[in-house]
């Protein structure tokens, strides 16, 4: 039986980045990944000749000291490891209500110059939005989520939903809504089921450091987390499953069992901290049943977030050429004609593809100096996804379905962009399925819990900290949710674990 003062399960961000400021700390770190590589939703790889950036197109600028990657970056050592390329707007809104089409710049100052140029009817509206995001982002990249709450009392509208937000602001003015939060996609799907404040601190965070993509992809980020945590005398295990989870009682050490990819070569790993960068459910599926059942009541109030599709399409000449213009462009369907109805978007694909088509968000690597191999040129397509859309399909049935959404979306695209689907060399598609099975997110879940309004039970954030003692979260469901979050919360995590003392 070997032994170690931190077992971490999953090689995803928040695990990562966790591992890594307790390992440059002196714990001793072992991570446990199924995959053959680290990253989790952070990976890119090929399929064949065409680049597939698993997840992360975009996110802020984590050398802005208010990013909420900034400080727990630097401690995992990791914050230079990276080039961060400036990607410029933040998105160009094209479709649905919006005609002619909008650039939200990747700025406040920006983004208020545009915005109220485009809409002066409601400069007063805007003008108190983006400043109560910019106090609400300033407030969470500087004390975390403790300093967000603590501005509670001074919003009376606290606890609303965005939808709620937004219509008190600007009414019916949905090009408007739309012009300022169509990148639903980047946090949630349901207007009406968004806490307002998520989205401030998501969007706000974005406004107030700018955007960002990894250049060369985030599997350099990954790996350059996990280079920190070998080089602090830590061990990252590829290729190992978690077979078994005993968290000991209170003082007493954890034991984690893992095997080769069949089931072979048991081992078991003695450990006095667990980090779990998988989602509960996954880790509670692993323990005894008491703990499980712990566990599992701890999270039963708290519904999973949206899951995404991902379509990447390789192309033998670079986007613009078809008038793509923009780094990241959100293309809303004509049908789309209010924010809310974005929550639509997931359930399209329970069905045949038809003249309704899911929003889009479109990543144009050939835009930036991405460091995207090329060519083909990559265009990466996003659209809201449920799982329960692919239920029920036989093997041959789920790929013969994919395969026509697949065929509609491009030539939907190719209706916007003239010529684009007979430029198309290659093609890669993950939809909800393939994220549960990849990342084994339960629902095919990206960014974690929702981000819900608060009902009175208390904060709406999962704290690192479990009802098992001696069991932390570190992932994207914990904190704020999301890449960013999962990244924050890591540092939280680490921070808990050595004022308990516990990894020591």
């Amino acid at each position: 039986m070997t032994r170690t003062d931190v077992v971490v399960i999953g090689a995803g961000l928040g695990g990562l980045t966790a591992g890594a400021i307790l390992a440059r700390d002196g714990r001793r770190v072992v991570v446990i990944e199924r995959s053959n590589s680290v990253g989790g939703a952070a990976s890119s790889y090929k399929v064949g000749d065409l680049f597939v950036e698993g997840s992360l197109h975009l996110t802020g600028a984590p050398h802005h000291p208010q990013d909420l990657k900034h400080a727990a970056l630097a401690r995992a050592g990791a914050l230079d490891g990276v080039q961060w390329i400036a990607t410029g707007a933040l998105y160009e809104m094209r479709g649905g209500p919006l005609d002619p089409p909008f650039v939200l710049p990747a700025d406040f100052d920006g983004a208020h110059a545009a915005l109220i140029s485009r809409f002066p009817e409601a400069a007063a509206a805007i003008d108190r939005l983006l400043g109560e995001m910019r106090r609400l982002a300033v407030a969470a990249g500087d004390g975390g989520l403790d300093a967000v709450f603590a501005l509670a009392p001074e919003f009376p509208d606290w606890s609303a939903s965005l939808a709620d937000k937004l219509q008190a602001l600007f009414g019916d003015n949905e090009a408007l809504k739309c012009a300022i939060a169509g990148n639903l996609g980047s946090i949630h799907d349901d207007t009406a089921a968004l806490w307002w404040v998520s989205f401030a601190i998501a969007q706000g965070g974005f406004l107030l450091s700018g955007a960002r993509f990894v250049q060369g992809g985030s599997q350099r980020l990954s790996s350059a987390i996990a280079r920190q945590i070998r080089k602090g005398g830590g061990d990252v295990l590829l290729r190992r499953f978690v077979s078994g989870i005993e968290i000991g009682e209170a003082g007493a050490p954890s034991r984690i069992t893992h095997t080769a990819r069949d089931g072979s070569d048991p081992q078991t790993i003695e450990a006095t901290t667990v980090i779990g960068n998988a989602a509960p459910a996954t880790l509670a599926s692993l323990m005894p049943a008491p703990q499980a059942e712990r566990l599992n009541h701890s999270n039963a109030d708290r519904p999973l977030g949206l899951s995404l599709f991902a379509l990447t399409l390789g192309l033998s000449a670079p986007p613009r050429e078809f008038g793509v213009s923009s780094f990241v462009t959100q293309l809303l369907p004509d049908w789309m004609r209010t924010l809310a109805s974005y929550a639509e978007g997931k359930t399209l694909m329970a069905g045949e593809p038809g003249d309704r088509m899911p929003p889009l968000a479109l990543a144009d690597y050939a835009a930036i100096e991405s460091g995207v191999p090329a060519p083909p040129y990559v265009l990466s397509v996003v659209g809201p996804d449920q799982l329960s859309n692919w239920n029920g399909l036989s093997q041959d049935e789920y790929r013969a379905k994919r395969a026509r959404w697949q065929q509609a979306i491009v030539a939907y695209l190719d209706r916007s962009y003239p010529g684009l689907a007979a430029a198309v060399t290659a093609s890669s598609f993950n939809v909800a399925l393939s994220v549960q099975q990849y990342l084994g997110a339960p629902e095919g879940s990206v960014y974690g819990f929702a981000p819900l309004p608060p009902d009175g039970s208390g904060k709406p954030y999962r704290s690192p900290r479990t009802v098992l003692p001696g069991l932390y979260l570190a992932s994207s469901y914990s904190g704020i949710g999301g890449h960013s979050g999962a990244i924050q919360s890591a540092a939280l995590c680490a921070d808990m674990i050595l004022a308990d003392g516990a990894a020591s």
